[in-house]
């Protein structure tokens, strides 16, 4: 009897100390699990969200975030419906989604980037010496916008700009590399500056506004030919020394280059004298979406792993200064000299794209 009962009491013991193992583990993965949020993203936040830092910072504070990239004004064709979040490269694009969707105000800016011209050394110069430039010793510079435009509208050749004769490589009808406006958020920042530029300091308000402009924002995108969708495409091509001399890019991805040591030959930084910032914005679909983008805004650490991909925090000048200290010798880090145009309503730039691609005229 008594080796019965010893044998019971140890199968009991036994299946206890299971029991506690089983709910020990099930305790502990519930204090690690994560919630998996989806959204769409620029192409330009890929390496962010699958940098193993950032991954594990998120799943830190409880997220799993899976993503897929778009061009930011291609989101508004997608169907977002399963999705948490959008993350357009700006605010127009965003807005136009958060109408859609009737997503309530405010939508989480967590960081921003300008938009830069990466040239290499010799065609910076060269654009100094014509004086649609201006270039110091270092490798960075400020392009004079309203010189390029008047370039550009006279359809000048590099071979017909003093000191080029020097250079093979600069040959042909000058011009700006940019994405597709109709889909791509920097090209259509990029005719949004330049049409300020152009109309003396106007944003563009309408179709008359439109209209005034379309000749000279139709020569600045047709004199490119096929164009990409995004500008992950033109700086690996800049970067690799293909494609054309100046490529329009976002300053986050040559911060975020200089942030992993890495450099192109002579390469020049050009800020334009006016331009605009792309205020990267999140669009929250769900709940758990809204809490990911106010927390990439505000979370130390998440901010600082964003600043090491070459973006702005929002509200957090000192952070970017002092993580990009060792290339002052190619970024603008107070962006001196340096005018923010103002963006068109969503409809007025979709409408100035659209002309800007040949699409037909105004309505």
């Amino acid at each position: 009897m008594k080796r019965i009962v010893a044998i019971v009491l140890a199968v009991f013991l036994i299946g206890g100390v299971a029991a506690a193992v089983v709910k020990g583990r099930e305790e502990q993965g519930r204090s690690t699990a994560t919630k998996t949020v989806r959204g769409v993203i620029g192409s330009e936040k890929a390496e962010f969200f699958a940098d193993p830092e950032v991954v594990k910072a998120l799943a830190a504070r409880g997220y799993t975030v899976k993503t897929e990239t778009s061009g930011s004004w291609a989101m508004e064709g997608l169907d977002l419906k399963g999705y948490d979040f959008a993350f357009p490269s700006s605010q127009a694009p965003a807005e136009e989604l958060a109408a859609k969707y009737h997503v309530r105000q405010p939508l989480p800016r967590p960081f921003y980037s300008p938009l830069v011209v990466v040239a290499h050394r010799s065609a910076a110069e060269v654009l100094a010496r014509n004086g649609l430039a201006t270039v110091g010793k270092k490798g960075n510079g400020t392009l004079g916008m309203a010189a390029y435009l008047k370039a550009a509208g006279d359809d000048r050749t590099w071979q017909q700009l003093k000191g080029a004769e020097a250079h093979g490589e600069l040959s042909g009808t000058l011009f700006i590399s940019t994405t597709d406006p109709t889909s791509s958020n920097s090209g259509a920042l990029y005719l949004a500056a330049a049409s300020y530029v152009a109309d003396s300091g106007r944003v563009a308000d309408g179709a008359a506004a439109v209209t005034r402009t379309a000749p000279l924002m139709r020569k600045l995108i047709s004199v490119q030919g096929a164009q990409q969708t995004s500008t992950d495409a033109a700086f690996r091509d800049f970067v690799s020394g293909v494609g054309n001399p100046l490529v329009l890019v976002y300053e986050s991805q040559v911060a975020a280059l200089l942030a992993q040591g890495q450099g192109v030959d002579d390469l020049t930084v050009l800020y334009p004298d006016t331009t605009t910032n792309s205020d990267h914005t999140v669009v929250p679909l769900t709940d758990e979406g809204r809490a990911l983008g106010e927390l990439l805004g505000s979370d130390k650490l998440l901010r600082g792993l964003a600043v090491r991909h070459g973006f702005r925090p929002q509200g957090a000048a000192v952070e970017f200064t002092a993580a990009t200290d060792a290339h002052t010798t190619y970024l603008n880090q107070k962006l001196t000299g340096v005018r923010q145009a103002p963006v068109p309503a969503s409809k007025v730039l979709h409408e100035m794209a659209r002309r800007a691609r040949g699409q037909g005229d105004s309505k």
